[in-house]
C-alpha cells in the first residue's frame, strides 16, 4: 500500500534532507508492502487507553490540528505560534534512538507554553525492529524485548514525570517501519510494545503507538491479540489530509471514541511571527499529556 506518498517519499530522499529525527531518517525508504487484508473484528477489544476507574485521572483530550518537529522550539517561536492554527505539539521527551538534542524541552518550558493554551504530545522514541531498514543505537531482540519494553516503558514515565507531565497523560511510542511479515520480526517488536504500554499502566500512564499506516502502525492495529496493546493509534499517512475518520486504514470499529491522531503531511516549512520552523501536520482526535 503505497499510501499516495510515492512521488513525495522519493522527492525528499533525493533532496537529501534529513528526518526530524533519527528515525524518521530511514522513514523515506519505500514503505513495506502491505500483507494481508484487514481484520474487520479486530478493534472490539483494547479500547482501555481512556478507560477510567476511580484510581485513574481523567484523560485530557485534545480535537485540532497539531504538529511535530525534531527539536522544541524556542520560547519565544511557541508564543509566536500561537494563532490558532495548531493547538499541539509534539515533543520528544526521550529514547536512545531519540534523534536531536532538545536544549528547550525543560518542565519550565512545559509548563510556560502549558499556561500559553498549548497541549503538548510526549513522543518516546524507544528500541526499534529487528528487521529494520538501517540502524538505530537500541534495537529489540527477541530474547529481551519484553525486558526492553519494560525498561523503557519506565523510563518513559520517568521522563514526562521531570517534565511535569503527570499520571494520566498520554505517551506515545515510535516505532518506525519495518517488515510486519517476517514473523519473527513482528511478534518480537509486539512483545516489547506490550511490555511498554504495561509499563505505562503501572504508573497510571496512558498508552499510544505512532507507526506507518502499512507496517508499524498496521502491526498493532490488526494484531489478533488485542490485549497489553496501546489504546490510541497515531498513524502515519502523508495524503495531506486533515482528518482521522475519512482516510482511516483499518477497521472502523478500531481506536473509536478520542483514540486516533493522523500524519498527514510532512517537511511543511512555515513561518509565524518572525520563527520559520519545519513541521510535519497532524490531524488529532486524542489524549495528549496533563500538566501540573
Amino acid at each position: 500500500m503505497s499510501d499516495g506518498t510515492t512521488d513525495e517519499t522519493t522527492s525528499r530522499r533525493r533532496s537529501g534532507k534529513p528526518g526530524h529525527r533519527q528515525s524518521h531518517k530511514r522513514r523515506y525508504i519505500a514503505w513495506t508492502a502491505a500483507g494481508a487484508a484487514v481484520l474487520a473484528g479486530a478493534g472490539v477489544a483494547a479500547q482501555n487507553s481512556l478507560a477510567t476507574t476511580t484510581a485513574w485521572p481523567s484523560a485530557k483530550v485534545y480535537t485540532g490540528r497539531a504538529f511535530d518537529t525534531c527539536t522544541a522550539p524556542s520560547l519565544s517561536a511557541m508564543k509566536a505560534w500561537n494563532t490558532g492554527f495548531y493547538g499541539a505539539a509534539a515533543v520528544y521527551i526521550g529514547g536512545k534512538n531519540r534523534g536531536c538534542a532538545q536544549p528547550n524541552l525543560t518542565a519550565s518550558w512545559v509548563k510556560s507554553v502549558n499556561t500559553l493554551g498549548w497541549k503538548l504530545v510526549p513522543l518516546y522514541v524507544g528500541a526499534q525492529p529487528p528487521c529494520q531498514s538501517g540502524s538505530s543505537p537500541e534495537v529489540i531482540t527477541a530474547s529481551t524485548a519484553a525486558s526492553q519494553g519494560a525498561a523503557d516503558g519506565a523510563d518513559a514515565v520517568a521522563k514526562a514525570a521531570a517534565l511535569g507531565m503527570k499520571p494520566g497523560s498520554a505517551l506515545y511510542l515510535d516505532m518506525e517501519a519495518y517488515d510486519i511479515t517476517n514473523t519473527a520480526c513482528n511478534d518480537a517488536v509486539l512483545t516489547y510494545v506490550r511490555a511498554w504500554h504495561k509499563a505505562l499502566a503501572a504508573k497510571q500512564y496512558r498508552s499510544g503507538f505512532y507507526g506507518f499506516s502499512s507496517s508499524s502502525a498496521k502491526a498493532v492495529a490488526t494484531a489478533t491479540d488485542r490485549t497489553n496493546l496501546p489504546g490510541n493509534l497515531w498513524y502515519a499517512k502523508w495524503d495531506k489530509v486533515n482528518t482521522t475518520t475519512s482516510d482511516w486504514p483499518y477497521a472502523s470499529t478500531l481506536y473509536t471514541g478520542h483514540h486516533r491522531a493522523h500524519q498527514y503531511m510532512v517537511n511543511s516549512k512555515e513561518s509565524r511571527g518572525g520563527h520559520t520552523i519545519t513541521v510535519d501536520r497532524d490531524a488529532w482526535d486524542a489524549p495528549v499529556a496533563i500538566i501540573g
